[in-house]
């Protein structure tokens, strides 16, 4: 008897190891997946994913500007940073046999980022929104009956934020996503590198920089708006939806409204994309085929509550969701939306420290 246990291992050492089973190495926004759509995935492929987050797009344009990032898909903003990463020949051409799924997204957004990616040969839309003002109506109203809730002046107005303080102020940690919709509310162009734009910018946010509790990342102002540690928060539609949900959730009373500025939001995309050296391009291109199936798309939206690109999905949605015209806006808001441009390097420079100074409040 005692010869079987070596009788084992001689054996296990004739026998060809078994394959290390493969993993998929995600980098993704904070809170921006559908667990299910990873569970699912990995149960009907067999491919173990890996799955790191990060809040900011300066935090994810850091990791993969120093090469050999070892992700596989990674989801940047369509502009500026997908737009660099393309024209830096960052990412990997996708393979549009392996996605036959492709078919399933809507042509006329896709459209609308194939001016810097001809073709949409390195990335599709995953999720889209806009950037505007997250309110928590009933605290504002307390301090401020009269108080404006239809445009950036709750925020932007120095008298208005002054106010305000006292219930919290946040504007989120992301100069790309907030300068062109400060330029855009001072009448400027949001795409502007004009000094005289900038300095404009910079001095109308330095007058409520005395007035905010948090310039936090995208992760930690959802959950600040959701305690009800702030009451005003300039970001994205998708965190203002979430945080109505989790307060909901914990039977926070009260309502927490979004705006998208009636003269025009900034619209944003974010691309699922291959980075160039990606240790595993053949699951990222399975993955991505898998998540623009309309039913797993649905389950994405309904949980995170940004829209997505796959008009198949919609029905699909569950009905809060999906009749929310914040998560998807009507055609009238969609026409004044803006797209903002990829800053030139010279431009992109003036902007960042322009950014620091903002958040160092001098």
């Amino acid at each position: 008897m005692r010869l079987l246990p070596l009788l084992a291992l001689l054996l296990a050492a004739l026998l060809p190891p078994a394959a290390a089973q493969p993993v998929l190495n995600v980098y993704n926004w904070t809170d921006y997946i559908d667990p299910a759509a990873l569970e699912g995935f990995q149960r009907e492929t067999g491919i173990r994913v890996r799955y790191d987050v990060y809040d900011s797009l300066e935090t994810l344009e850091g990791k993969l500007s120093a090469g050999r990032s070892g992700y596989d898909i990674v989801v940047p903003t369509s502009e500026p940073t997908f737009a660099r990463l393309v024209r830096a020949g960052a990412l990997r051409p996708l393979d549009p046999a392996l996605i036959p799924n492709r078919r399933n997204l809507d042509t006329a957004l896709m459209q609308r980022v194939a001016g810097l990616d001809p073709g949409n040969r390195h990335g599709v839309i995953y999720l889209w929104g806009t950037v505007g003002l997250g309110i928590a109506v009933d605290r504002v109203r307390a301090l401020w009956p009269e108080a404006p809730l239809d445009s950036l002046d709750l925020l932007l107005k120095p008298e208005n934020a002054r106010r305000l303080a006292r219930c919290g102020l946040a504007v989120m940690d992301s100069a790309t996503d907030v300068l062109p919709s400060v330029l855009r509310w001072l009448g400027r162009d949001p795409d502007s590198a004009e000094a005289a734009d900038l300095r404009a910018a910079e001095q109308a946010l330095l007058a409520v920089r005395p007035q905010l509790r948090a310039i936090p990342g995208s992760g930690a102002l959802v959950d600040m708006l959701a305690s009800g540690e702030i009451c005003v928060a300039l970001t994205y539609s998708g965190d203002v939806i979430q945080a109505a949900a989790r307060a909901r959730a914990a039977n926070r009373p009260g309502e927490l409204r979004y705006l998208a500025p009636p003269s025009g939001a900034h619209l944003w995309f974010d691309m699922m994309a291959i980075p160039a050296d990606a240790p595993n391009p053949e699951a990222a291109h399975a993955f991505i085929n898998y998540l623009l199936r309309p039913a797993v798309m649905a389950g994405v939206t309904s949980t995170v509550r940004f829209p997505n690109a796959v008009p198949e999905s919609r029905p699909l949605v569950v009905a809060a969701v999906r009749d929310d015209p914040n998560v998807y806006p009507p055609a009238e808001l969609l026409a004044r939306a803006f797209i903002p441009g990829t800053p030139a390097s010279t431009a992109e420079r003036a902007r960042s420290r322009l950014w620091s100074r903002f958040k160092a409040g001098r």
